[in-house]
């Protein structure tokens, strides 16, 4: 597909994605940045990193923003936001893939969390962790 054709359909996915959908596509902007960043520093390029990095504080801050205060769970997810803000920050500065890492676990795990809520949401079960 070309850039433009691209351009349409993420256009059109986003424009009839719900606001659950809309969360997780967020979540997997900012896993996809966040690993860009990691293979950025790997190359030894750093304005590639920072670019990513920063992309990734927007998304958190867009998280940030949209917390209900209504809820209990918002001090919480306030307070994560807010560490993996402070985390991005060292690492952008120091250019440190271990942080990048952490910040990406954390990231996956709000990820699949969000992923499995949407599916009982949906009426769905959630899939079975098997502990070997």
């Amino acid at each position: 597909m070309t850039t433009n054709k691209q351009d349409i359909y993420m256009s059109n996915t986003i424009m009839q994605a719900s606001k659950e959908e809309l969360t997780l596509m967020l979540y997997n902007g900012a896993i996809k940045f966040c690993n860009k960043a990691i293979m950025a520093i790997n190359d030894s390029n750093m304005n590639d990193a920072h670019h990513n990095i920063v992309r990734v504080e927007d998304i958190i801050s867009e998280f940030q923003a949209s917390l209900n205060p209504e809820f209990e769970v918002t001090k919480s997810f306030s307070v994560m936001y807010e560490y993996l803000q402070r985390r991005l920050v060292e690492a952008n500065i120091q250019k440190d893939i271990s942080i990048l890492e952490e910040v990406n676990e954390f990231l996956r795990e709000f990820r699949d969390t969000w992923k499995e809520a949407m599916n009982i949401a949906k009426g769905k079960k959630p899939p079975i962790n098997k502990l070997a």
